[in-house]
């Protein structure tokens, strides 16, 4: 079964940094892609960053420079290093086993001064 809890979100003034962290149980890091989704109030949900199961990686051209998905297979967990934070990184980050339905609860994070 899996079960996928993200956490580090919180409040942070423009220019900061984040470290997001979502411990994946029960997932074959091997097998699957993951990756970080985010939804902002009104608008649909994105894909921040994924990395692939052999371990490439991928991001949306908003966050190209600034965030870095990486991974720690012996601990099962997958993360989101987010630096130069704007107010429009604001938004619900969700953790996903791409291609499945297994979605985290999300974290908050917040960009404002």
């Amino acid at each position: 079964q899996v079960h996928l809890v993200e956490s580090g979100g919180g409040l942070v003034q423009p220019g900061g940094s984040l470290r997001l962290s979502c411990t994946a149980s029960g997932v074959i890091f091997s097998r699957n892609d993951l990756g970080w989704f985010r939804q902002a109030p009104g608008k649909q949900r994105e894909m921040v960053a994924r990395i692939a199961y052999y371990g490439s990686t991928d991001y949306a051209e908003s966050v190209k420079g600034r965030f870095t998905i990486s991974r720690d297979i012996a601990k099962s967990t997958v993360y989101l290093q987010m630096n130069r934070l704007k107010p429009e990184d604001t938004a619900v980050y969700y953790c996903h086993v791409i291609g499945s339905g297994n979605w985290g609860q999300g974290t908050q994070v917040t960009v404002s001064s």
